[in-house]
């Protein structure tokens, strides 16, 4: 298993900064060139050697100015970029099919004509392959694809920081880069130029992670995703506690600043509109920029990826087996919120959260086991009812046992595992109709003993009257 590791430049002088980014730049028309000849239904299963052969044969590779590796490398990631679009379009198809037919013969034929890339033969799927797959289009044009065999890299001092020098725009020209770090970077680099700062990404096997010789628990934990916390545990444990306050202040940051950026375009704007294009142009210069606000985002976002990793760890530490929520899915609610409330839940960190869990796990030996989480934050694990929700507190109808709702989530997740009844793919719907018939069918009892809040949660006796 891989996983990618970023190291930075450091006081890297100006005229580096700008050979480094005309070079991006011209790789950046290549992406555009291959986008706009071989992103569309009529290129399927065109390969990146037959693009370089026939650019090489008709001239068209003398035209970007840049070495042969670079632009070589950018064509091979760009076909890459293509492929994962056309896959992701082909997901969608696949659901598309049984909705067509019922045969099972006609359904499998269906499907491998889909991955063997034959599905121009067929007319549905051709059709549906053309309703999902869009033409796309390159934004990219800050970023460079080094080989592993065409840079070095090397230090003044004994243990001191790594340099990196790449390939420039001329032949045995190389750029020097000083990084942050001790660790040199290896294999395939791919360089993103940012406010004047290079960020190098590379990948390492996990095998040599520190973190991946630390072994798992041996316990079976469910875990439910918050925004307060990363996550709850069934156990009533929240780890990850800081990233409510680190969501909530960004995104409140965020506001004020947005709001006032926004009167300093108008006043941009109105100059402009007057004639004063050399005010317009200063405010645009200096007050309109966007290096501090992108290197603030980064630092911020990497403050929630180690918040996050960190309580992934926590939780491994005790789990052999982990089960969890399809943290991937996108779930749409009906309650109307505040636009305060809507703002912070769009800062959810849902995507970091699924990857850790699925990386954290896999290179530490621990199961990850992905279940359906519909109303698990409102059954009552005591008794199976559906219970009276209130903020973060979820009052049992039946015994009056008070739980604290994220904790109350991740025992019904674990609960889940192996339900044969209710599976990933069962429609919310029919899970709400299950959990009602099981705790119809279940007697009047108190909760079970086994089944209590954890230490300094409430568990009191509530009487709770219902309107006729």
């Amino acid at each position: 298993m891989k996983v990618t590791r970023i190291a930075y430049s450091q006081n890297l002088n100006a005229g580096k900064c700008a050979q480094l980014s005309e070079q991006a730049g011209r790789l950046g028309r290549v992406r555009s060139e291959v986008w706009q000849r071989y992103g569309s239904v009529s290129s399927a299963g065109l390969s990146d050697r037959k693009i370089r052969d026939q650019w090489m044969a008709d001239g068209t590779a003398e035209l970007f100015g840049v070495l042969a590796n670079a632009w070589k490398e950018t064509v091979r990631d760009a076909v890459a970029d293509i492929t994962a679009n056309r896959a992701a379009a082909k997901a969608a198809v696949r659901k598309a099919i049984p909705r067509r037919t019922s045969d099972q013969a006609e359904q499998k034929r269906m499907y491998t004509a889909l991955k063997r890339d034959a599905w121009a033969e067929d007319p549905f799927l051709s059709r549906q392959m053309r309703k999902q797959w869009k033409r796309g289009r390159n934004r990219t044009h800050d970023q460079i694809v080094v080989r592993s065999d065409q840079y070095r890299t090397f230090t003044l001092t004994e243990d001191g920081d790594v340099w990196l020098a790449v390939p420039g725009l001329q032949r045995r020209q190389l750029v020097r880069i000083p990084l942050n770090t001790t660790v040199a970077p290896s294999g395939t680099l791919r360089l993103i130029l940012r406010s004047g700062r290079v960020e190098v990404h590379y990948q390492i096997d996990t095998a040599v992670m520190k973190s991946s010789a630390r072994p798992a628990g041996d316990r079976e934990i469910g875990v439910d995703k918050g925004y307060t916390e990363v996550l709850t545990d069934s156990d009533g444990q929240h780890h990850g506690t800081e990233l409510g306050v680190q969501l909530t202040s960004e995104s409140d940051f965020r506001k004020t600043k947005n709001a006032r950026r926004a009167k300093i375009r108008s006043v941009a704007e109105k100059a402009r509109e007057a004639g004063d294009h050399a005010k317009a142009d200063r405010i645009v210069s200096n007050n309109l920029g966007t290096g501090k606000w992108e290197r603030r985002s980064s630092r911020w976002q990497q403050t929630v990826r180690t918040a996050t990793f960190c309580a992934v760890h926590a939780v491994v530490d005790k789990a052999a087996l982990i089960a969890a929520e399809d943290l991937t899915k996108i779930f749409t609610g009906h309650t109307r919120r505040g636009r305060n409330v809507n703002r912070r839940l769009a800062a959810w960190t849902k995507g970091v959260t699924a990857e850790a869990l699925a990386s954290v796990s896999e290179r530490r030996g621990s199961v990850l086991t992905l279940v359906n989480a519909a109303y698990t934050s409102q059954v009552a694990p005591c008794c199976g009812v559906f219970g009276c929700r209130s903020g973060d507190r979820l009052h049992c109808t039946r015994c009056g046992v008070v739980w604290q709702a994220d904790h109350a989530a991740a025992i019904n997740v674990l609960h889940r595992v192996g339900d044969p009844d209710i599976t990933p793919h069962t429609r919310y719907q029919r899970v709400k109709s299950i959990v009602q018939e099981r705790a119809d069918r279940r007697p009047d009892q108190t909760a079970d003993p086994g089944l209590q809040p954890a230490s300094g949660e409430r568990s009191i006796q509530l009487t709770i009257k219902f309107d006729q």
